[in-house]
């Protein structure tokens, strides 16, 4: 073998802890790469071990290689194409059956197969025993056991590799006999189920069902579960089924079968599914009766080399779930708990903005310094200075801080295994609005970033409702625009003593649940018009609580959400910078260019109920929403540059003055919700869908959406002689 990098990749399921033994494996050691020749970005990871370099390469988790979703298909033409020299097969060893069974199809595809037995640890905590060399000696492969989160096996696990890669113990130098399957395997019945709802453990298990342990079963409320995807079968595992109030339609390969088949090694597993059909087995793709055949293989393996000690108890996970899946808590303790990231969020982001502001100003002045003692003129240094910086330094003063806060504390969430919780608990309505259940998690992200949110649709499998989540992750305010949402909450709805303190906050949280309202009514509304469809099924899987790595979370939402949003954001500001300061400072017959375009807007303003001024801070902060009220505040006060007046009595001084009152307010907190999204985030709606037809769309429609509901608005306010 040459002194290349060996190629290694990690595959599995979602939720076994893979990304956890690629960091361990790898360290910091690891950056985002394109698959070579493809669109697709893989995070990547090197290791140098007895003198060679290991590349690894973390795919996309997924139940199957059978092409029903994107990652299972980046997943099979990664193993088939790129042909990696070991592919590591990370399970979850208290749900080993539903994992062995992705482990045999991959053993179909890859050249050399280690299993790495994850999650060892809360094994042991349920009371299971593993026989890691039975497992071994019936794969025909190595099998390593490890609990990444603590390091225990993972020194095991690259030196495993490392001699797979060389053929050492590995498949290829391992292959048992052809596989002899008995007749029941392929022409064998397996009958269709129903899944039920489980509130605790298992109450019996026969000794052949013992890996299925400490695993439970939920079922939302909707309209119902059709065509569940066969490689979804066997899950038993800490999964709620979502999406239907039952399950129709089930395929019968799903149920999986009791009968057994004899002891072979996995690769020559389908040579009796070719014998009888006369097909020769594909490893671009599984047939139904292939996939039989894997079932019941993962079943016979699997009540073979797990064995339970002790008696069924219900877990921490178990517990905490009755709670918060429940139909009575689970929804206020969501509403907390997000409340209580918002209230972080937005109380601890000043300060750190005001620093960051003074900052920036202060290098603003060094900086203007030097551009003018070079000798540029007044107009260059304007843009760059007092349009590109400036616009930058408020984008990142202002966008920082809270990203810094929110991103941690959601990913914090996530690793503790919350936010599939929240899905589960928010899928009913989703299905009703015709989206996804997992669209409650874009949603969620989009709360911190709207880029970000639409990133996170990449979780939806259904490209039609992956659109529906894109297209509506922009109702939901996102730190950009909550300054806005904050400044003129508190200008025009506070009032006197403790209950006209509680004003702005009940402000801000109607608009909040008007967002959410109006993503579900938009989504059903796309359901019904331009993206047809019905809502698919799908089975979500709810990981165990796990107690978080916060150094891991620091390091993750600082790297893969912070850094990458801001560095959009500044790509998109530094260009517009310099427009808004040339809008605001070139003149057309004794105006201004931006006075001459609030004047035009003046009429359509006047019917959203606003005026010009604002309406064209709201068109000239596309870049970036923070810098709405400072453009406003920059025109209000016939300025050059955008400002910052600082008090918040004072802005609400200069607004009142310029005929603003309630209702204009009010209007202005409708439109910031509902308005086209940045350019960031019209940017990323780009990239996500590689369209343009979509990346205008998501412009479209919100800002569509914004003049009808506050023409609605101003309509009644007129009627009623609010205004």
């Amino acid at each position: 073998m040459s002194d290349r990098p060996l190629l290694v990749a990690l595959a599995g399921n979602p939720n076994v802890g893979k990304s956890t033994v690629f960091n361990a494996l790898t360290g910091l050691r690891q950056h985002t790469g394109n698959w070579t020749g493809k669109t697709v970005a893989l995070l990547e990871g090197t290791v140098r071990y007895a003198g060679r370099e290991l590349r690894f390469v973390d795919l996309p988790g997924t139940y199957s290689l059978r092409v029903n979703s994107r990652e299972e298909k980046i997943a099979r033409d990664f193993i088939l194409d790129e042909k990696p020299d070991v592919t590591v097969c990370v399970v979850d060893a208290t749900c080993l059956e539903r994992n062995l069974n992705f482990v045999l199809q991959v053993m179909q595809a890859a050249t050399r197969c280690v299993v790495c037995l994850n999650l060892m640890d809360e094994a042991r905590s349920h009371g299971l025993l593993i026989d890691a060399d039975l497992l071994s000696q019936e794969l025909g492969v190595p099998v390593v056991p490890t609990a990444a989160r603590s390091g225990e096996g993972i020194v095991e696990l690259l030196d495993t590799v490392y001699q797979a890669a060389h053929g050492v113990g590995s498949l290829e130098s391992t292959k048992g006999p052809a596989g002899r399957c008995g007749s029941t395997v392929a022409g064998g019945s397996a009958k269709a189920h129903r899944t039920s709802s489980i509130e605790g453990p298992w109450s019996s298990e026969p000794a052949e069902n013992l890996a299925r342990s400490a695993c439970s079963t939920r079922t939302t409320a909707g309209e119902g579960l059709q065509d569940l995807p066969e490689n979804l079968a066997g899950s038993a595992c800490n999964t709620r089924t979502t999406a239907g109030e039952g399950l129709r339609n089930v395929p019968e390969n799903l149920a999986g079968s009791a009968h057994s088949t004899r002891g072979v090694h996995a690769k020559g597993l389908l040579s009796q599914v070719e014998g009888e059909s006369g097909n020769t087995p594909s490893l671009a793709s599984f047939s139904d009766n292939e996939i039989e055949v894997l079932y019941r293989e993962a079943e016979r393996i699997a009540s073979k080399v797990v064995k339970r000690s002790g008696a069924v108890t219900k877990t921490l996970t178990d517990r905490l779930d009755d709670i918060v899946t429940s139909r009575r808590f689970g929804i206020p303790i969501m509403l907390l708990l997000l409340g209580v990231v918002f209230l972080i969020t937005i109380s601890l982001a000043n300060y750190p903005s005001a620093v960051l502001s003074w900052v920036f100003f202060r290098i603003e002045s060094a900086l203007s310094a030097v551009v003018l003692s070079l000798g540029a003129p007044q107009w260059l240094h304007g843009i760059l200075v007092m349009g590109c910086y400036r616009t930058v330094a408020w984008v990142v003063a202002v966008m920082l801080p809270p990203m810094a806060i929110f991103f941690p504390l959601f990913t914090l969430l996530e690793d503790f295994g919350y936010l599939p919780r929240v899905a589960f608990n928010l899928d009913h309505l989703f299905y009703k609005s015709g989206g996804h259940g997992k669209q409650a998690l874009t949603m969620s992200m989009g709360f911190g970033c709207n880029a970000a949110g639409v990133m996170a649709a990449r979780i939806i499998e259904s490209p039609r409702e992956r659109l529906i989540a894109i297209l509506t992750n922009c109702f939901v305010p996102c730190n950009g625009r909550f300054p806005t949402l904050i400044l003129l909450s508190t200008i025009f709805f506070r009032g006197e003593g403790f209950l006209g303190a509680v004003g702005p906050g009940l402000a801000i949280l109607g608009i909040v649940l008007a967002g959410v309202g109006m993503t579900l009514l938009v989504s059903r509304i796309l359901t019904a018009t331009i993206l047809k469809g019905m809502p698919s099924s799908f089975v979500l899987e709810l990981p165990p609580y796990r107690k978080p790595e916060l150094w891991k979370i620091i390091a993750r939402s600082w790297k893969d959400r912070t850094v990458w949003v801001l560095k959009r954001a500044v790509a998109v500001a530094l260009p517009c910078g310099a427009i808004t300061w040339l809008a605001a400072n070139m003149t057309l017959g004794g105006q201004t260019i931006m006075a001459h375009v609030a004047t035009w807007l003046e009429p359509l303003s006047t019917l959203l109920g606003m005026d010009g001024v604002i309406l064209t801070a709201f068109i000239l902060g596309f870049p970036a929403n923070e810098i709405v009220m400072p453009i406003a505040l920059m025109s209000y006060l016939s300025q050059g540059t955008m400002v910052d007046l600082g008090a918040t009595d004072v802005i609400g001084a200069v607004l009142r003055s310029n005929g603003w009152q309630w209702t204009t307010g009010l209007s202005v907190l409708l439109f910031s919700l509902l308005h086209f999204p940045c350019g960031t985030t019209v940017y990323t709606v780009y990239r996500e869908t590689g369209s343009k037809k979509w990346a205008a769309m998501s412009f479209l429609i919100p800002t569509a959406v914004a003049c009808v509901v506050l023409f609605v608005l101003n309509a009644v306010f007129a009627l009623t002689g609010l205004k």
